[in-house]
């Protein structure tokens, strides 16, 4: 992981860049194009920019563009919403002076949180900033499994379906995969310096190729809901809703959630597993 955001910066503009065909944008493709997607020039005058500054930007120089040049660049890429986001924090970080490392304090669960989350009928988690998950529920430890008995260090989300075994329990364990990335993506965005994001991106990026592949297409989403598919051995396959609740607070922690609709197959799978475990 570079921790550099005008690199960071850099490579998200080219990696979208070089994805968008001229026929998207309607521009003729033309024969013997040599370079994948859009050229320089190309997305510089869609975005009303001179080629020579787009340049600088792709190659992490010390370019501060304004918000209405990044809002025009998000415009002629088709960014989507989360995309814009992204492509702003990552110029604020670029424009903000390089500090000192600073200390920071372990992730913690509040105990009023531990209890709200002792109290809840539906499988629920309490995720880090970084996909650790640091607490749960009984219905929660149900579906996370022998995950619950790993090390605290080891409990992460992205580790947990890049492990070999897991498109045995998780069907569609890939598009899991991404999506989870896309997340971890945002969230080191908003803080690329931290300990825990330059340990954990580094430990993956070596462990696993699929990771280290889909960290360099710097997708991003934003942590807030998503869908998962189990296979539970005492139950069979599970499809989850999950949505995010953000703990009152600093940036930290948040309350997953896992929900079916009312009545469903998958509403009588998590109850049989209720009733297994002998959680009221």
């Amino acid at each position: 992981m570079n921790d550099d955001a005008r690199h960071e910066l850099a490579d998200f503009l080219r990696t979208r860049r070089t994805r968008l065909r001229p026929e998207d944008v309607g521009l003729e493709p033309g024969p013997r194009r040599r370079v994948a997607g859009l050229r320089r020039e190309e997305l510089a005058l869609l975005a009303g920019v001179s080629s020579d500054y787009y340049q600088r930007m792709e190659q992490g120089r010390d370019v501060r563009p304004s918000e209405q040049v990044l809002d025009a660049l998000a415009r002629a890429l088709n960014f989507s919403a989360e995309e814009s986001r992204h492509l702003h924090r990552l110029a604020t970080a670029a424009r903000t002076p390089s500090r000192p490392p600073r200390s920071y304090e372990p992730e913690q669960v509040p105990g009023t949180t531990r209890r709200l989350l002792h109290t809840m009928a539906s499988p629920a988690l309490i995720v880090g900033r970084f996909l650790d998950v640091l607490a749960w529920n009984r219905l929660g430890g149900a579906l996370l499994g022998e995950f619950t008995r790993l090390p605290q260090a080891e409990r992460n989300m992205l580790a947990l379906f890049l492990r070999p075994e897991a498109d045995r329990t998780c069907p569609n364990r890939a598009a899991t995969v991404a999506e989870l990335i896309g997340m971890l993506r945002t969230q080191v965005a908003a803080d690329p310096g931290h300990p825990r994001a330059v340990e954990l991106v580094s430990e993956l990026a070596l462990r696993s190729n699929e990771f280290a592949t889909l960290w360099a297409l710097h997708d991003v989403e934003e942590p807030t809901r998503g869908q998962m598919r189990l296979t539970h051995p005492q139950v069979g396959e599970l499809n989850l809703d999950w949505d995010a609740y953000p703990i009152p607070g600093n940036p930290g922690p948040a309350l997953m959630v896992c929900t079916t609709a009312e009545g469903s197959p998958d509403a009588q799978g998590l109850q049989r597993l209720a009733d297994l475990l002998g959680t009221p």
